[in-house]
């Protein structure tokens, strides 16, 4: 029996996706930069917020200093408004009242700055107790490397080996494989059901509950 979940947050627990982008727009049309679709963003998250504004930025604009400010401007616009148009998906907090009944305790790993993936959290799920929230620190290096998780895992008293971990890119695959868990891909986020393969899932979830199946 598993005795620990580990949860990615963007297009796992939560649809994200809207607010990410129209706070990374707003800093590219306030420098009269291209703008993207949902669909283009779904492409670009996953590796961090430093990441995705490096993406999103013209290739001869990306400069450190350039990255670094629009990435500030950003997160700051996105602080202010991301719960405006998130919300989670549908089955997840089924899903939690479900482990909480029986126990397991559940954690969150994101690559999305620390103090953003706790707001979302606590703004998303106020009534539920996770055991460790965590995201992008200086603590550790961003998913995929194993790191971090490995530490939740000790935080949560358990075993790789004893550990769902559920995502839905393949960073999020990269990093359960190479931390030695289970990796669950969640086909209702942001990638395909290829890229997850891809990458290494042990099965792929078309609905939150069926995770209570790998318990």
């Amino acid at each position: 029996m598993k005795k620990a979940v580990i949860f990615d947050l963007d297009g796992t627990l939560a649809d994200t996706i809207a607010d990410i982008a129209g706070a990374v727009n707003r800093a590219l049309s306030r420098r009269k930069l291209p703008r993207f679709g949902l669909d283009r963003y779904k492409l670009m998250v996953g590796d961090g917020f430093r990441a995705l504004i490096e993406r999103a930025l013209p290739e001869e604009l990306r400069t450190e200093a350039y990255i670094d400010a629009t990435r500030a401007e950003a997160a700051a616009d996105y602080a202010g408004r991301c719960l405006e148009r998130t919300s989670a998906y549908p089955g997840v907090l089924e899903l939690l009242s479900a482990l909480a009944v029986r126990g397991i305790p559940a954690a969150v790993l994101s690559n999305k700055p620390d103090d953003l993936t706790k707001k979302c959290v606590a703004g998303l799920f106020p009534s539920f107790s996770f055991a460790l929230v965590r995201g992008e620190t200086e603590d550790f290096p961003r998913k995929p490397d194993p790191a971090s998780a490995l530490d939740v895992c000790r935080r949560l008293e358990t075993s790789p080996g004893d550990t769902l971990y559920l995502g839905d890119t393949g960073v999020d695959m990269r990093t359960a494989k190479s931390a030695g868990m289970t990796a669950l891909g969640a086909t209702w986020g942001f990638r395909s059901e290829e890229e997850l393969r891809e990458a290494g899932a042990d099965a792929l979830l078309a609905r939150p509950l069926s995770l209570l199946e790998y318990l």
